[in-house]
């Protein structure tokens, strides 16, 4: 063994002498060029002030050996454009190796300065590529929006919101008494204060914002539809006011959780919603009045949709995180009339306490993305959140509406034999496997009694809805027992005059929920 030692150490020493030996891929190369996965990056509309999303752009060097190459924006420092290459941002980055048949991550982002224009703008740039003497290029171009930014805002004095500009709401930290901590919100309207949005009016609320109402909201007061037999306000109605979160890619054109929603504390007093779409929020509108004071905060509801709704991301105090829902309310008074609520993952409206009067609206809550095991329309008289709770005060009235949809239980009201709790459900199309009965038993209700007029637990034949297909439409078909035969509404209730897109309603013997049928 000792004789092999002597020649492992020549063999050693020869090693040493002998030219190093590369991989093909590593060895820089004097030609070639780069192959990119699309022409041009796109940016969908974005708001200007607010970074964008990133984009990726994959960069491909086909070539066996690697090549060098130089990035940078053709505006340079000046460009609206910024770029992170390896982990380096900046308008140029230089003598980047891209190892043979390999590739290269170019991330893209911007910001987008307000220009003074009041309609979309575009801007242009383009990412150069130098590589072996070869100039190659990629096009960069994003659609801006200028808004009105809400960062914080306090209105303190009754104000109306312009609708020559969307209206963007972003959460911020903001003082509102000396010495006390600050509080973190998008727009705080004060105590006796009134916000008006006006028709047409566009809200985009930031990933957590929300308006919080203390005084009066009034939104769409304004809009006086036609009064034409055929005259519908279609869901792309320039007048209609929607809020919906700020990411305008079509991706998140459907996406709940998207920012918080609209609150309405316990001084907060004849708020009106109307000819109004709320989408992709955690909660529709949150009526906040936990102590149950007197008098409550009031909501009324008129031709509004709440779409999209899911609680995954609830923060408010002492919420249960899991809880969502196109109305939420603690001891509030809601009115609902010709609305439509739809995909909402926890609730379409849920009561602790308060009243709430629904009169021709659809609750249509097929949730395909969500397992969702709670009722609709859920109403207590007691919140579990407090030690030792109080029976507080609860009354449901629901009439000539549709409670349908994906759970075989889609109306619950829990602990409805108190005497606190009162309820009349009347010549309503309803989906209840535990009030389903012809009598009353203790603590359930026979909601198919013959003198309450309900249809139970018969399918209400929407045109579509959201499990089969991806553009739901949720009016009746002409054998919908919600409208055939013809029956007349509720006793002691009000028919409006028009339904939910504004055509005219049967006075006699309307159709049941938020939809006429013709």
């Amino acid at each position: 063994m000792r004789h092999f030692f002597p020649l492992f150490l020549v063999l050693s020493c020869l090693l040493t002498l002998l030219p190093g030996c590369e991989p093909k891929e590593d060895l820089v190369q004097t030609s070639g060029s780069l192959a990119f996965a699309t022409d041009t990056v796109k940016f969908d509309t974005v708001f200007t002030t607010i970074q964008t999303v990133t984009k990726r752009l994959w960069v491909y060097n086909r070539n066996s050996g690697a090549v060098k190459t130089d990035v940078s924006l053709a505006g340079k420092l000046g460009s609206t454009y910024s770029l992170i290459i390896n982990g380096d941002a900046g308008a140029t980055i230089s003598g980047i190796t891209i190892r043979g048949n390999d590739s290269l991550l170019v991330l893209v982002r911007a910001v987008l300065g307000d220009n003074g224009k009041d309609k979309p703008f575009l801007l242009e740039d383009q990412v150069n590529f130098r590589t072996n003497g070869n100039e190659q290029n990629v096009k960069v171009i994003a659609f801006g929006q200028n808004a009105y930014f809400h960062r914080g805002d306090y209105i303190t004095a009754s104000t109306i919101w312009r609708t020559d500009k969307p209206h963007v709401i972003i959460n911020a930290n903001r003082v509102l008494t000396a010495g006390q901590a600050p509080v973190s919100f998008g727009v705080l309207v004060g105590q006796g204060i009134t916000l008006t949005i006006s028709k047409g009016a566009r809200i985009y609320a930031h990933a957590g914002s929300y308006l919080q109402v203390n005084g009066t909201l009034r939104v769409n007061d304004d809009f006086a539809p036609n009064s034409g037999a055929t005259d519908t306000v279609k869901a792309t109605n320039a007048n209609i006011v929607r809020f919906q979160g700020d990411r305008l890619e079509p991706f998140y054109a459907d996406i709940p959780s998207q920012w918080g929603g609209i609150i309405f504390s316990s001084t907060s007093r004849n708020n009106s919603i109307r000819y109004t779409e709320i989408k992709n929020a955690t909660f529709g509108a949150l009526l906040y009045n936990r102590d149950g004071l007197m008098p409550r905060p009031t909501l009324a509801l008129n031709n509004t949709v709440f779409r999209n709704i899911s609680g995954s991301n609830v923060s408010f105090a002492n919420a249960n995180p899991g809880t969502g829902g196109g109305v939420i309310s603690y001891s509030g008074d809601v009115v609902a009339t010709n609305c439509l609520f739809t995909n909402c993952g926890e609730y379409a409206m849920v009561g602790i306490g308060g009243t709430y009067d629904l009169n021709f609206c659809t609750i249509a809550n097929y949730t395909p993305a969500f397992r969702r095991e709670t009722s609709s329309l859920t109403f207590t008289n007691v919140d579990d959140a407090l030690k030792s709770p109080p029976r507080l005060p609860t009354s449901v009235t629901i009439r000539n509406s549709i409670v349908w949809g994906s759970f075989e239980d889609e109306l619950y009201l829990q602990n409805n034999g108190d005497p606190t709790f009162t309820f009349s459900i009347l010549n309503s199309l309803l989906r209840t496997k535990e009030y389903g009965a012809a009598s009353d038993a203790t603590g359930t209700p026979g909601l198919a009694f013959p003198t309450r007029f309900n249809i139970v637990n018969v399918d209400p034949l929407f045109v579509r809805t959201s499990l089969s297909s991806s553009r739901p439409d949720y009016t009746l078909q002409a054998t919908s027992p919600a409208t055939a035969p013809r029956r007349a509404k509720a006793t002691g209730s009000t028919t409006p005059p028009r339904d939910l897109i504004n055509l005219p309603r049967n006075l006699t013997f309307p159709s049941l929920g938020a939809y006429e049928h013709k």
